[in-house]
């Protein structure tokens, strides 16, 4: 990524004759391997404060290992079948990208370097289905989910069956319960459709299982839409839904709808699980993960991260053409009625202002384990990244970034 440090510019002025009129300034996207630079008084922001800021965002660096692997061990890998499965790459520096106005302001730590972002990954998975809602491939959100998924074939399985496995089905049915027949895809995004099952040798129950492990196999399912569980199973279970709508991998979607249209760069890869392939119109195809929970998910550079920080903020157009429908960014930062401060994956809100005290209420994040953020603030025109911090800091470094905009 190359950085370009600009001077002032001066807006040119519609003249007619009928006298001068105002303009509104043209907002700045950064073109492809590059991003232009201001200094943070050139566009009236307070030096000093944004220094407080960056130095408070490295002292609060995140405590945990700096191996992914060891991390996912002491944490998720404590769970049932809490085996990593994806892969994992160690994490660099505690970093950052501050962007005002489209122009980065600030910078710290590594930003070209491709980190897993964890959980972040549920936006661009909401994304690409969102991409397909705009396309018609879904006609609706509030569509169940089981007319579009055929059953599916996995890839790698035996000529010949063992004796043992006969009888048994030998296609994966997402869909093909009583309970899951009635999940839309609204529900799925939400993370509010109890969707049961096992997908990639994970069952749902086991991702950050009850405390009361009596009721791991026996409670009643909630009425989907009713109950907000966060549940990377189920997120899965969607990312394998969406492969089967677009009849071919994410990663190209994401890749040729959204990434390559706002610059960002070609090192960014979405993996998924070493046992996620299925057979889709005779060729292997891996189902990526919607996040890092166990293993794989997005790699990817702060850079690009504020990349697509910066298209949200524009609710989803990129230097004149929307990528993403803005009904689309609407309904993701609609809030989850059993959970108002989330919408769809992975859009986090501030709503009444409990999760980010200092942030204006319309504020929305994509946030990830790690932590990992990309800080939306559509108010201060502001996209802020911010990796491998601990996740009680997040309103402290938004409060000092916030004290360096005049008052």
């Amino acid at each position: 990524m190359r950085i370009v440090a600009t001077g002032l510019i001066f807006w040119a002025l519609a003249i007619s004759s009928f006298g001068q009129k105002n303009t509104t300034p043209t907002p700045y996207f950064p073109p492809a391997h590059t991003w232009a630079q201001k200094t943070p008084a050139e566009l009236g922001l307070n030096p000093s404060k944004l220094a407080e800021a960056i130095a408070f965002a490295k002292a609060s660096e995140s405590k945990n290992p700096r191996s992914m692997e060891q991390s996912h061990y002491q944490t998720f890998g404590k769970e049932p079948y809490g085996f990593a499965i994806g892969p994992f790459n160690d994490r660099g520096d505690q970093t950052g990208i501050i962007v005002y106005k489209g122009y980065i302001v600030a910078q710290w730590g590594e930003p070209n370097r491709c980190d897993i972002t964890h959980s972040v990954t549920k936006s661009f998975l909401s994304t690409v289905v969102g991409l397909a809602v705009d396309k018609g491939l879904i006609r609706s959100v509030n569509d169940t989910v089981a007319g579009y998924v055929p059953p599916i074939e996995l890839y790698g399985q035996p000529v010949q069956r063992p004796a043992e496995e006969f009888g048994k089905p030998e296609l994966l049915n997402l869909f093909d319960t009583p309970h899951n027949r009635r999940i839309t895809w609204d529900h799925m995004l939400r993370q509010t459709s109890d969707w049961e099952g096992t997908l990639w040798g994970k069952p749902d129950w086991a991702d950050r299982p009850d405390a009361d492990a009596s009721k791991w196999l026996t409670r009643p399912r909630n009425a989907p839409g009713a109950v907000y569980e966060y549940n990377d199973v189920r997120v899965n279970a969607l990312a394998l839904a969406a492969t089967s709508v677009w009849r071919k991998p994410l990663p190209q979607v994401l890749k040729e709808k959204i990434m390559d249209e706002i610059g960002a760069s070609n090192t960014w890869r979405w993996t998924g699980y070493r046992n996620a392939w299925i057979v889709l119109d005779g060729q292997p195809v891996q189902s990526v993960s919607g996040g890092g929970h166990w293993g794989g998910g997005m790699f990817i550079n702060a850079y690009d991260m504020a990349r697509f920080g910066l298209l949200t903020l524009h609710r989803g157009r990129w230097n004149g053409k929307q990528l993403l429908s803005e009904q689309w960014v609407k309904q993701a930062t609609t809030p989850t009625t059993a959970q108002p401060t989330y919408g769809y994956m992975n859009w986090f809100l501030n709503t009444d202002r409990k999760p980010l005290p200092n942030a204006p209420a319309n504020v929305y994040y994509h946030v990830g384990n790690g932590t990992n953020i990309v800080y939306v603030d559509p108010d201060h025109e502001l996209v802020m990244v911010v990796r491998w911090i601990e996740n009680s800091s997040l309103d402290g470094i938004v409060k000092r970034v916030l004290e360096a905009f005049p008052r």
